[in-house]
This record gives structure tokens, sequence and C-alpha cells, in this order.
């Protein structure tokens, strides 16, 4: 059987969401944009790259959803961007509009697959996802962790001049200002990153900076560019977290997840590590917290519970 991915929103993330999926030889896809000849357009060209790379995936764009049929995994990037100035909340009402338009299309066209959302606000509208499909909380999954962990991996990788590869990182909560990344749970080459502190590596100082950097990583970007926000990093992360689902990779990766009970948190989707195979999330990691942890993370959730409250 061959795999297949469905990619809703044919902008900057989906259709760079596409071009990984095809380059990694990971599925065919099937891009699905409202805006006429858009996805169309970049299937043909994407198609076309396809003898340059070297693979034989196939990809088909269209505004109609019926090209999901038979997909396994569906990637929602459907949404208006961040602009300067624009917090994740600003964007609430429209997308959470979108979002209302596309779960039903989805539902009808690809009852089995595992939704992977990348549409901000990311915690609200994965739970708008969730709740809209009617789908296990296990099959629906938002990408927020695996970006801002990704980020916090580089910063730390940059400032202590060692290889990416080397660092691990766990940042926990909403996917916003408030997010938590944690220092005490990140590494390199498994030493923790206050030991490093304590063997004159980096200061406390610096490591603080890079926890705000951090933070306000999308914003940062966003800042930039002026007329669009992140998307190499989101989609990058959006697909290391289909292909765990496809290939039942088992990764342990830091999503936006459905909490029922775990760290005191119920009927709540809210940033945490947790396991990605072929059930879709199979397991939450519940790390311990000491109290300084535990009350940045009971921040987060309030700004993420807040934010439901006004959906």
């Amino acid at each position: 059987m061959r795999l297949k991915v469905g990619v809703i929103g044919a902008g900057n993330v989906g259709g760079t969401c596409a071009q990984r999926i095809l380059e990694r030889d990971l599925a065919d896809v099937a891009l699905v944009d409202v805006a006429d000849g858009l996805a169309a357009g970049k299937a043909l060209d994407l198609a076309e790259a396809a003898p340059v790379e070297g693979h034989d995936r196939q990809i088909a764009g269209s505004t109609a959803y019926d090209i999901l049929k038979g997909a396994q995994a569906v990637v929602i990037t459907a949404g208006l961007a961040r602009k300067p100035g624009m917090s994740r909340s600003d964007l609430l009402e429209a997308n959470a509009k979108i979002i209302g338009s596309v779960v039903p299309q989805v539902l009808a066209n690809a009852p089995g697959a595992i939704l992977v959302t990348v549409t901000n606000p990311l915690d609200i509208m994965t739970y708008l996802t969730w709740k809209l499909s009617g789908f296990p909380s296990e099959r629906v999954v938002g990408m927020a962790g695996v970006l801002d962990a990704a980020r916090f991996r580089y910063f730390i990788s940059q400032r202590l001049k060692v290889s990416v590869k080397e660092v691990s990182a766990i940042v926990l909560g909403g996917h916003g200002d408030s997010m938590v990344p944690l220092t005490r749970y990140s590494a390199v080459a498994g030493i923790p990153v206050p030991d490093l502190v304590k063997m004159g590596w980096t200061t406390q100082a610096r490591v603080d900076e890079i926890v705000r950097r951090t933070a306000n990583g999308g914003a940062e970007i966003v800042n930039l560019l002026k007329t669009g926000s992140a998307f190499y990093a989101p989609a990058a992360s959006a697909v290391s977290m289909a292909e765990s689902y496809l290939l039942d990779k088992k990764r342990v990766l830091p999503c936006a997840a459905w909490l029922n009970g775990e760290y005191g948190i119920k009927d709540l989707y809210v940033g945490v590590p947790v396991v990605i195979g072929a059930n879709g999330v199979e397991k939450i990691v519940e790390i311990q917290l000491n109290a300084d942890e535990k009350k940045a993370f009971d921040t987060s959730v309030a700004a993420v519970t807040k934010l439901i409250d006004e959906s």
C-alpha cells in the first residue's frame, strides 16, 4: 500500500510540507487550497522536480477535497499568517472560521487519518480540530513543541558551538510567549544544561537569554520578514510528526496533545512530550517538574485556557 499525506493549505508552510514529504520519499501528497490554481500549480512544479530529486512519489493539487481519499495523515496548515505586531490570539477568530470549514471536508474524505494541526493559535486550533472531527484524541495532535524545541536546540548549539545533533531539548506549555523551555531537561551529549553552566561552558544569564529568545522565536522571524511568518522550520516539524506516525517510529516528540489528568490538567490540548507511532499519540510522557517549572507551566496552561474560553 502506498502511503499518502494530505496537506491543507498550499501557502508557504503547506507548500514546504509537500516538498519535504516528497523529497524524503516518505509518501504521495494531496495538496488542497481554496485559491484557484494555487495547489495545482505548486503540485505540478513539485512533480516536475521529481526527476532531479530522484523520487517517484506522486503529488496532486486541487481546490477539491476528494483528492484526500486514502490519506493516512492530514497536515492542516490553512489559515492566516501572523504579521508584525500581531499576537497568536489576534488570529483566533479568523482562523477558527477556516478550521471550521476545513475539518468537515477532511472528515468526509479521510476519516481514518491522523490529523496534525499547524494553524495558529496552535493549541486552540488543535482543540477545535479535535472537537469538530469527533476523532479519538490520540488521532489529533498539534505541531508546537517540535518547532519550539528545535529553536531551543539551535540557539543552544550556536551559543555552545556544538553540533545541533548533540543537543536535546524539551519545551512544555502553549505555543506562544508563555511556553516553558526546560533547561533542566535539555542537554548536550546527555550533559544537562545546568551542569554545563557549572562546568563554565556558558553562564546562567546567557541560558536565560536563550530561553527568552526561544519563547519569542516566532515573533522574531515575523518582525524580520515583515510580510509573513516562519515556514521552513514549522514544515519540517510537522513532517517529522507525520513521519513518526506513518513509519511507526515511536519517537518522543513535544507536541500539543490532549491531557486527561496528566500533569494535573484535564480536558485540554497543551504541549507535552508524547510518543507518536502507528496509533497516533500512543503515550503521554509525564516528567517531574520542580516548583518553578510547575508554576511556569501552570501560567502557560492558563493562557491557553483563556484563549479557548474566548473562542
